[in-house]
């Protein structure tokens, strides 16, 4: 197989998980978007997508990827969740994705309440900590929706306008 084709392919499979990536937690989305979007303007030789576009993708894609992180501690520790409530809306979530968008909505809030009432045995604060467990998570996963339609538009403008 030709080396441009490969690079499509591999192009075409990073970009995919990375949009699964953005709901996944165990993915690097905007990580793997950026890595796609390198291998297909590789693919071309960088000559509609070069070093410019490329740099700026990778500021995106960095900005991005600590916004995500940031979103979700800011918005745990804002409504007083301790480190156990961040895990558990991380296994929240992991958990949540095999029972479909219901999970996924609902699966942060209830590992982070479920890790804040074994650690803590308070029902009230451990409802607040859920909530901003969940809002936290919910803001980062806006966050890196944002970053990787700015990163796909951005490249498909510099490639076909």
């Amino acid at each position: 197989m030709e080396m441009q084709a490969v690079l499509w392919v591999v192009a075409v499979v990073l970009t995919s998980l990375g949009i699964a990536g953005i709901l996944i937690p165990a993915l690097p989305g905007i990580l793997l978007v950026f890595s796609g979007l390198f291998a297909a303007a590789w693919a071309e030789g960088f000559v509609y997508v070069g070093k410019g576009t490329i740099i700026t993708l990778a500021f995106l894609a960095l900005v991005g990827y600590a916004g995500d992180a940031l979103a979700g501690a800011l918005g745990a520790r804002h409504f007083g969740a301790g480190r156990a409530a961040v895990y558990g809306a991380l296994a929240g979530t992991v958990a949540g994705m095999f029972f479909g968008l219901p999970g996924i909505v609902f699966g942060p809030f209830a590992g982070a309440l479920a890790a804040e009432l074994i650690i803590h045995k308070d029902l009230v604060q451990a409802g607040k900590a859920g909530f901003g467990a969940w809002a936290g998570m919910v803001a980062g996963i806006a966050l890196k929706v944002a970053v990787v339609f700015a990163m796909i538009g951005l490249y498909l403008a510099v490639r076909f306008f």
